[in-house]
């Protein structure tokens, strides 16, 4: 039978590792041609390897980047359907007053300005095309209830929540979707820094026990939720924030 995403065309930032590479491989299981967006070169060709997709290397904080993304996805597939914007970036959990400009300005960029970027760039192909789009953005359980000591981690994914919804009104007449999914803490290169220590099964034990199911997230539960709203079965949501975090946010 034919996957759920058959016939569509999807690029995924960040997809060289963890939430990316689930959600990838996902899409590619389930029938989709995907580009894998990648700033690191070797976990980037190694995905696109496995995946037998295509690897374009991208800094989601450039204009230029997300045009020669665009332009390359187009080359290569002739369409473009889906865009997860996955890639993140956080500084080490820690009081608000010890965070740096560099810090303050990483997150903005690579969680906030990437946002900017790919809806300024992809919106007009959509557009000019006639096409449907769906934007899915990885936000997390930070922009729903923020904990202490990510102040600007939590704001960074509480702006990528609210532009989603406005940009979901703004662009809904035109059939273009945007949804967030907003994962609670799994275990991937970034848990360190919202533990604020090493990632080990012992120092995630306070953190899981607020969550009712009792576990991490995995890429596999962030890339079923991604599938869905990526798929026509999810043709009439829109501006959604989909909290996938066994209970947490309750």
């Amino acid at each position: 039978m034919p996957g759920r995403l058959e016939g569509k065309v999807a690029i995924i930032t960040g997809a060289g590792s963890g939430f990316g590479r689930g959600i990838a491989q996902k899409f590619v299981d389930e029938g989709a041609k995907v580009v894998v967006a990648e700033l690191s070169k070797e976990s980037g060709e190694k995905a696109a390897a496995e995946l037998n997709s295509k690897y374009v290397a991208t800094d989601v904080t450039k204009r230029e980047s997300w045009q020669n993304l665009l332009e390359q996805t187009l080359e290569t597939y002739g369409q473009l359907d889906i865009v997860v914007n996955n890639a993140g970036a956080s500084y080490s959990n820690k009081p608000t007053g010890e965070v740096t400009d560099a810090e303050f300005d990483l997150c903005m960029n690579v969680n906030v300005k990437s946002i900017y970027l790919s809806t300024s760039v992809v919106v007009p192909y959509f557009l000019a095309n006639n096409r449907p789009g769906s934007f899915i953005q990885i936000s997390s359980t930070a922009a729903i209830r923020p904990r202490p000591g990510l102040t600007w981690y939590n704001a960074s994914k509480g702006a990528v929540g609210i532009a989603n919804k406005t940009m979901a009104v703004e662009y809904g007449p035109k059939n273009i979707r945007f949804n967030c999914v907003c994962p609670v803490v799994g275990s991937t290169g970034m848990t360190h820094l919202f533990l604020g220590k090493p990632d080990t099964e012992e120092n995630r034990a306070a953190f899981v026990s607020t969550v009712p199911l009792g576990r991490p997230s995995t890429p596999a539960d962030i890339a079923n939720a991604c599938c869905y709203l990526a798929s026509d079965e999810a043709a009439f949501i829109t501006g959604v924030n989909l909290e996938v975090d066994g209970g947490r946010c309750v």
